[in-house]
């Protein structure tokens, strides 16, 4: 596996990997690898000859106050689990190379970027957005994957490279995979290394809390008394607050009443220092 620190040499070396032959996957993520991380890798290898993967912790998505210098950074141990997988390149830039002296330019995408974590982390998506966009410029994929954990940032994505014609018309370049769980149904996430012994144990009731809501959900009838269950049951289990529990259309994200057929369930709460989000559908 090739890792490639300065944009020139990644032009250089993408160009490479085109003369060879073949599709190119992109992989981006912030590091600090985790089954989750290494099952997008497997999926964008099995549909793709040449896999890159980025390991960039992007400054413009991170609010003040949020963990910015604290987010986990382990580049070499990254760097051995992606060759394992067997990852062609890995582009891993400082901040400085994507984010030039005299930097001015930012993406902001309406309507799916607004609520949830939009409207907790104001700014969070542009900066996804952003990045999200100069990846794509600088790797030049064919196609692209993405964590569902992430929902409305997948929302974002795609609306973004339709929006600005990143990819072919009427083809679907940004894959989404499924939320790879633990064995007792925490969705698994970089941030979930924050959480102590006593707060790891306390982080199962949000996913066995939301199961328990979807049933009464997609039951029928409003779904205003099961999410106010789910609130209770969380900050009863040792979350301190919940940041929303709301139901809305998976394509649209616009927020529904009740099950619409195309429903999904998202949570963002907070336990310790550490905001945990997950998202489930309605009706599967």
């Amino acid at each position: 596996m090739q890792t490639v620190r300065e944009l020139e040499v990644l032009r250089n070396s993408i160009a490479a990997l085109r003369e060879s032959g073949g599709s190119i996957a992109l992989v981006p993520t912030m590091g600090a690898l985790h089954e989750g991380h290494l099952t997008l890798m497997r999926r964008a290898k099995e549909a793709a000859e040449h896999v890159v993967a980025s390991i960039f912790v992007n400054p413009r998505q991170f609010g003040a106050g949020e963990d910015l210098d604290a987010y986990p950074r382990q580049l070499q141990r990254d760097s051995e689990l992606l060759e394992a997988e067997g990852v062609a390149l890995l582009w891993a830039p400082m901040p400085d190379e994507v984010y030039p002296q005299g930097y001015a330019t930012n993406i902001s995408v309406a309507g799916v970027s607004e609520g949830l974590c939009g409207g907790d982390r104001p700014g969070h998506f542009d900066g996804v957005a952003t990045v999200v966009c100069k990846l794509f410029n600088q790797v030049t994929p064919d196609m692209a994957f993405f964590g569902e954990k992430d929902w409305q940032q997948l929302a974002v994505i795609r609306r973004m490279t339709r929006d600005l014609d990143l990819t072919r018309p009427h083809v679907d370049a940004v894959h989404g995979v499924p939320i790879v769980r633990e064995d007792d149904g925490l969705a698994m996430s970089s941030r979930n290394a924050y959480l102590s012994a006593e707060q790891r144990a306390q982080a199962a009731s949000l996913p066995k809390a939301m199961r328990d809501a979807i049933a009464v959900i997609a039951g029928g009838g409003s779904a205003d008394r099961p999410l106010g269950n789910l609130r209770e049951v969380l900050q009863v289990s040792g979350f301190d607050s919940v940041d929303y529990a709301e139901v809305r259309d998976a394509d649209s994200l616009e927020r529904l009443e009740a099950d619409n057929g195309n429903a999904r369930l998202f949570v963002a709460a907070r336990i310790g220092g550490t905001r945990l989000i997950d998202n489930m559908p309605i009706n599967r």
